[in-house]
């Protein structure tokens, strides 16, 4: 008697939108806004265009729930982190840092500005995913900081967080990465640890704090 073949159920609405999702996110990361088509992806997912348009209208739609959908993944990731209480602050951090630039790896600075150029309402809603996540992540993180002594509180958190939301909201602009010549993981990367860690060694921020004592 021959062996039966199971074959797999098909795949939930839910989970061919999350296929196509992951599959745009990778594409648009290496190459852009304008080098994504809906031919491109269809024949790299192996389906038809038309089976594509079921989950999306098109490719702006796909677009922004990848911004969306990033925006999600990272808050989900700093709230894990960030209820771990078998992590301390500096762990928090050092593992969000290492999640954000392991999700950046491949980001193309050039799709950034592909975006801005092709499709400036796309590129909005990216700031405005920024705009949002930073101050949810961060702010959850300088609350536990002060409230545990490790983080100074003569400063006040919204002007903390205005501070490094803007700072970064310049640096991730096209013309900033041209500028720094680096990609978004690095600017992420280098931007929290200089901000959360400081520019002085202990030896300098000594002297800073002698020669302008508060």
């Amino acid at each position: 008697m021959a062996a039966s073949v199971s074959i797999p159920p098909p795949a939930t609405s839910t989970e061919m939108r999350l296929r196509i999702l992951r599959a745009a996110r990778a594409r648009f990361f290496v190459h852009g806004y304008s080098r994504l088509t809906m031919d491109h992806l269809a024949a790299e997912l192996g389906m038809s265009k038309k089976t594509l348009y079921v989950h999306f209208s098109g490719k702006d739609e796909i677009i922004g729930a990848v911004i969306e959908d990033l925006g999600a993944e990272i808050r989900e990731e700093a709230d894990s982190l960030i209820r771990d209480r078998r992590l301390n602050l500096p762990e928090k951090l050092r593992g969000f840092i290492e999640s954000m630039v392991e999700r950046l790896a491949n980001l193309n600075p050039r799709a950034v500005r592909d975006l801005q150029r092709f499709a400036p309402a796309l590129h909005d809603r990216l700031d405005e995913m920024r705009r949002k996540n930073i101050p949810y992540v961060f702010g959850r993180l300088i609350e536990e900081g002060q409230m545990t002594g490790l983080v100074r509180t003569d400063l006040p958190p919204a002007f903390v967080i205005g501070f490094f939301l803007h700072a970064m909201q310049g640096l991730m602009q096209p013309a900033g990465l041209e500028d720094l010549k680096l990609n978004p993981r690095d600017v992420v990367a280098n931007g929290i640890d200089l901000f959360f860690g400081g520019l002085f060694t202990p030896a300098g921020r000594k002297q800073y704090e002698k020669t302008f004592p508060r």
